[in-house]
């Protein structure tokens, strides 16, 4: 039994001895298979060219056509800059070696034909949102509306090459607002078809940074302009401006847009209302909702066909009536 048990032990330990000499013969192979693999992979990642710039001359060669518009647009200053990330037809397209390289087969790394409007957007914005016109387009109505820079601006092909745009204004902004069209045809308005104003006076297209609603349940309109709506008309209507001694208050805390349609209306001084007496009487009633002082009572609003404002001709603030008068 003795002699049995020692036996045992010599196996034992013969046996062990085998498979640490197996291992040790199966793991450098192993090994070698790991790091031949590792190497594929850094190869086949070399292996892939890398794109470099070629700048706009080499561009020049096939799109000779293309260049020629270029070179009348703003963007034709940014050859001189030094960085050639910004430089010329790459600093839109990005690096154009492997585009050349092929022929023209692979197409350049940022192919506006392809890309969407908000992939458009950004790649524009790495340069054009450093400008305080643009800095909120990427949160604007238009944005998130999937409006990118390339639906309103041509780079190559527009005829207005101070903004590039596909369209002279208004004909641009009626592309998409076609429910505002009709009221700049309307008896009173602001003259936009004209030529005398334009979209852009009132509205920033690349966003606002408030959110101003023309009404209740609406979107941003993108106003130039604080919340009251003021600010846009009182650049070309200084007289309403004030201060008053006396103000009406609507004007100062609900703003212009309370009284008036800014598009147009056909009613004298583009009113919502074509009777002014019910514009007024929307606050001054005898109610205990309205903060207004109601009607006296010897206004006899049935007999009286008379506007208001024959009386109280400084409706907007007066500086010597707190009843408006002139």
């Amino acid at each position: 039994m003795r002699f049995y048990n020692a036996w045992r032990r010599w196996a034992f330990a013969v046996a062990l001895v085998g498979v640490g000499f197996f291992a040790a013969g199966r793991l450098p192979a192993r090994t070698i298979e790991h790091t031949h693999s590792a190497t594929q992979k850094t190869a086949a990642v070399a292996a892939k060219p890398v794109a470099h710039y070629v700048g706009s001359n080499t561009c020049k060669m096939c799109h000779a056509d293309v260049f020629k518009e270029f070179e009348l647009t703003p963007h034709y200053k940014t050859l001189l800059l030094k960085q050639k990330s910004k430089q010329g037809c790459e600093g839109c397209h990005g690096p154009g070696s492997i585009h050349v390289n092929s022929g023209g087969q692979t197409p350049v790394p940022y192919n506006f034909l392809t890309m969407t409007p908000r992939q458009t957007s950004r790649r524009c914005m790495v340069c054009h949102q450093s400008r305080h016109e643009n800095m909120q387009f990427l949160t604007s109505v238009h944005y998130k509306n999937d409006i990118g820079c390339t639906n309103c601006h041509s780079i190559h092909e527009s005829t207005d090459m101070t903004t590039l745009l596909v369209k002279p204004q208004p004909q641009l902004c009626y592309t998409c607002h076609r429910e505002i069209q009709p009221l700049f045809e309307m008896p009173f308005h602001h003259r936009v078809n004209e030529g005398m104003v334009k979209c852009t006076d009132c509205h920033n297209p690349h966003g606002s940074y408030v959110d101003v609603q023309l009404e209740p349940g609406g979107e941003n309109k993108q106003l130039r302009t604080a919340a009251a709506g003021n600010a846009i008309c009182l650049k070309c209507h200084v007289d309403k401006a004030g201060p008053f001694v006396f103000e009406h208050e609507p004007v100062v805390t609900d703003g212009c847009l309370d009284c008036h349609n800014p598009h147009g209306s056909p009613n004298p001084h583009m009113l919502k209302v074509a009777n002014v007496n019910q514009l007024c009487l929307e606050c001054h009633t005898q109610s205990s909702f309205s903060g207004a002082p109601g009607t006296p009572s010897f206004h006899n609003q049935g007999a009286q066909f008379q506007a208001c404002t024959l009386c109280h001709t400084q409706i907007h603030g007066s500086n010597f009536s707190p009843y408006f008068f002139q």
